[in-house]
């Protein structure tokens, strides 16, 4: 089955569509809409709930992970594909060449509160890396979940920002790194249960401890 088609196929089975995706009619599409990408998935209130319900667990091992376990970026739309997708949905005023990749274009950082206007300044983060999805539960996965997981554009996972704090996040928890931008600490916070609870992946006392201290800041 081609890779586009089986992470429609997946999305459905859980009920959702990825946006920019060509469904068919009255399927539902629930990515965030265009300037939105700060905004909190749920209310804190929610997000708690979601937090209280989550398995604690020890964190596991790297070993066995590779990035090449969670493909991506998945096609989207023709020659579109996620890492694409996401660009014109996080920045303003893109313009995409011919091949989909972004010419110009303004993104401001959630993390930092930064502004770019070259879209090789900025990386599609995932709110829950690849490797941490792989030392709380995402080993045991299907090849198929992982490929979902890394190109999700339903729920709160993916998010342009500036590239170096990509790499100074890498596949740390929030008990590990946060965003700088203290302000930002309760969308993280939620977005990043969210993920977790969406997915059934488990979090550490340290890490649920941290999280506990972001949603105050909401």
């Amino acid at each position: 089955m081609p890779r586009t088609l089986s992470v429609v196929l997946l999305a459905v089975l859980s009920g959702t569509a990825l946006a920019g995706c060509k469904v068919p009619d009255g399927m539902a599409s629930g990515s965030r809409p265009a300037g939105t990408a700060a905004a909190p998935a749920v209310a804190p209130a929610e997000a708690r709930t979601q937090l209280a319900a989550l398995k604690v667990a020890v964190r596991g091992t790297m070993d066995g992970y590779s990035r090449e376990k969670f493909p991506h970026w998945d096609k989207v739309d023709g020659a579109c594909d996620v890492r694409e997708e996401v660009l014109k949905r996080d920045g303003k005023d893109v313009k995409t060449g011919s091949g989909c990749a972004a010419e110009s274009g303004t993104w401001v950082s959630p993390y930092d509160g930064e502004t770019w206007r070259k879209a090789s300044d900025v990386d599609i983060d995932h709110m829950v890396p690849l490797g941490q999805a792989w030392v709380s539960g995402a080993k045991s996965w299907t090849q198929e979940r992982r490929e979902q997981f890394a190109n999700d554009l339903v729920r709160p996972q993916l998010h342009a920002v500036t590239d170096n704090l990509n790499e100074q996040k890498s596949d740390k928890a929030p008990d590990q790194w946060k965003p700088p931008l203290v302000s930002y600490w309760c969308t993280y916070a939620t977005d990043w249960i969210v993920v977790k609870a969406n997915y059934g992946l488990t979090i550490t006392v340290p890490e649920k401890n941290s999280l506990e201290s972001m949603l105050q800041r909401c």
